[in-house]
């Protein structure tokens, strides 16, 4: 669902799908290709928020912030399912790990990755292309050329869902009986390993 809030409206890239289970709200700007799933809550109510082309923000995660502050996902942004991002700057092709948070005034640099459960407190500057783990976060390592092009190929995958859902997503009945998987049959995704 898209909100109205205090005069806001949000803005959304036709390009862009934000699932019907997803709340928008307010003073929001959501880029081209950018994936919103089921469960999201962005809400732009005290402040605004950005997310730059290309990202995605899956299902269950929050957006917000405190008054008069803002939240920036640039370009490429991967926020995992169930992550927050409160009031913080998440640089380009950063993945966000599922069910982390991320506090205010944080910014994590380009290329960066916060793993799943790990918690940014607020204020925390986390520089270019590094790893972040734990409870609060601290950086562990670099992040290598093939974590990159890992997590970039993933972020990709999302970058081709909106025009997917948009074409073929469909509220429907469910099927009443079994269909198996046929032997022979292709799947439509192959694994990172299948892709190599």
């Amino acid at each position: 669902m898209i909100y109205e809030f205090n005069g806001y409206r949000p803005v959304i890239h036709k390009s862009s799908f934000v699932h019907p289970q997803a709340s928008v709200t307010g003073n929001v700007t959501i880029g081209k290709n950018v994936y919103v799933g089921p469960g999201a809550a962005i809400r732009g109510d005290w402040g605004e928020i950005i997310i730059d082309d290309g990202c995605n923000v899956q299902e269950n995660c929050t957006i917000h912030m405190f008054p008069g502050t803002k939240v920036h996902l640039q370009a490429g942004a991967h926020i995992g399912h169930g992550a927050i991002i409160h009031g913080a700057t998440i640089g380009k092709n950063c993945l966000v790990g599922m069910n982390a948070v991320i506090m205010d005034n944080a910014v994590i640099g380009e290329d960066s990755i916060v793993g799943a459960l790990t918690l940014i407190t607020a204020d925390t500057i986390i520089p270019k292309r590094k790893v972040v783990v734990g409870n609060p976060g601290a950086v562990i390592k670099d992040v290598s050329d093939k974590m990159i092009e890992w997590k970039t190929k993933g972020t990709e995958l999302y970058q081709q869902l909106p025009k997917e859902c948009q074409a073929t997503l469909k509220e429907c009945e469910p099927s009443r009986f079994a269909q198996p998987f046929q032997q022979g049959q292709q799947a439509i995704y192959k694994t990172w390993n299948e892709k190599k």
